[in-house]
């Protein structure tokens, strides 16, 4: 266990299938060392589709950035501005603080 993580956290940002090595060289500009894109389904507010009568559930990607706390602000900032975050439709970002972790080195 790494009980050194005051300075650690989660970084989350959900997007579009197939933008997440975006969100990754977007985050290393910015000090990142790197991530990991896991897939899911969202139904956001702004991606609901119909066909044939059936609600379709776009796919995702999440990617999960393990940061220093210092790097937080420049990680997010570099990620809000590529993927353009700000505009509808295009992901979430949110930020954890971690309270234990294991494995890291």
């Amino acid at each position: 266990m790494n009980n050194d993580v005051d300075d650690l956290v989660l970084i989350v940002t959900i997007v579009k299938k197939g933008w997440g090595d975006t969100v990754i060289k977007a985050s290393r500009k910015a000090g990142s060392k790197g991530g990991t894109i896991i897939f899911g389904r969202g139904t956001g507010v702004h991606e609901k589709k119909h066909f044939l009568g059936n609600l379709i559930e776009p796919e995702k990607e999440i990617v999960l950035i393990i940061s220093k706390s210092d790097l937080t602000d420049g990680i997010v900032s570099s990620i809000s501005t590529d993927m353009k975050i700000d505009e509808p439709g295009n992901g979430i970002i949110f930020v954890q603080d971690i309270d234990s972790t294991y494995g890291l080195y």
